[in-house]
């Protein structure tokens, strides 16, 4: 996997799902678990579910019957899930790489993954794996963000950070966003076997929560935080101080509500 997608570790996770959680993944995590337990799969996998947002949602909306296995590459990110799930009936966990599951052929009947798949280096792999362990009729369901322009929270979090580093900007915020053509999604998909593919793009109005928690998270809750660090000579805080400021600059100094936008992939083997 790439540097980007394995350093969700050390202080990160928290702050992730803090700062990052209520402002980004929660709403597009209940429309995944939606379409996830709507046909009633008994065994299920996620990858890279990070702190767990939508492996809550998973477990109260499957039956309770089904078996849910949570995994991701970064341990860190599973120790907050496991914190989330403790005492939930039925659910595993397991670190894996996406693009060399540990799975025999035909074992789940559903795969679902949130704004992983981005982070995936080589995502052709990733998807031949997911047909591999899927059962015949098993369904991959998994989103992808738009572009940064589409998004215009990683634009302004990109800029701050050029605004510290003009001569070597982090490059953290590139990644995510990179991935936002649902046709590329497509062409991939089919490269690995995959035809029957159905998508849908989810554009919200979202309203910021706690924006001080959000600046900070945008910081502090992903490798954003180690490229300021390797970088030296500029304290984290007031880069943090900063995207607070540039997002009330962006999206107005109170009742902050921001464009947000993904694309939702229902694969069926």
């Amino acid at each position: 996997m790439s540097t980007h997608s394995a350093s969700f570790v050390g202080d990160i996770p928290r702050h992730y799902d803090n700062g990052l959680g209520p402002n980004i993944f929660v709403d597009y995590a209940e429309a995944i678990a939606e379409e996830c337990c709507k046909e009633k799969p008994r065994r299920v996998v996620e990858l890279a579910a990070g702190t767990g947002i939508l492996s809550q949602m998973l477990r109260s909306g499957l039956p309770r019957e089904a078996a849910l296995l949570v995994t991701d590459l970064n341990a860190p990110m599973l120790d907050v899930a496991k914190t989330k799930l403790s005492g939930a009936e039925n659910v595993d966990y397991a670190v894996v790489d996406a693009m060399d599951l540990p799975f025999e052929n035909a074992t789940f009947d559903l795969m679902a993954c949130q704004f992983g798949v981005m982070f995936f280096p080589d995502k052709a792999a990733s998807f031949r794996e997911a047909a591999r362990v899927l059962k015949q009729g098993g369904r991959y369901v998994f989103n992808v963000w738009s572009a940064m322009d589409d998004n215009p929270f990683s634009l302004v979090a990109h800029d701050v950070g050029k605004r510290f580093f003009p001569t070597n900007p982090p490059g953290f915020y590139k990644v995510p966003f990179h991935y936002g053509d649902p046709e590329g999604v497509i062409s991939d998909l089919g490269s690995a076997g995959w035809s029957s593919i159905g998508h849908k793009t989810i554009r919200l109005q979202k309203a910021i929560v706690n924006p001080e928690a959000f600046a900070t998270a945008l910081v502090f809750g992903n490798p954003l935080i180690d490229e300021i660090r390797e970088r030296g000579d500029v304290d984290p805080d007031e880069v943090a101080a900063a995207m607070l400021a540039a997002l009330q600059e962006a999206f107005g100094p109170c009742g902050m509500t921001m464009p947000l936008s993904s694309t939702t992939f229902v694969c069926r083997k």
